[in-house]
């Protein structure tokens, strides 16, 4: 996936967002926005592959 980084500027909450940094490990409010969008992100590609295939998945344990 090719990455555009484009300056912006919005208002946040800086003790959520300082928060924010502490709680995903990184090293300042920027890359824990970016973190943040990423997860959800994620999270919602998660959902809707559920959702298309909720109890239709088959898994084995491992080596069995």
């Amino acid at each position: 996936m090719k990455s555009s980084v484009k300056m912006t500027s919005i208002r946040l909450d800086t003790k959520l967002a300082d928060a924010a940094v502490k709680a995903l490990g990184v090293k300042n409010r920027s890359e824990a926005v970016h973190t943040a969008l990423h997860e959800v992100v994620a999270l919602n590609r998660l959902k809707d592959l559920m959702t298309k295939h909720g109890g239709k998945l088959k898994f084995s344990a491992y080596g069995k």
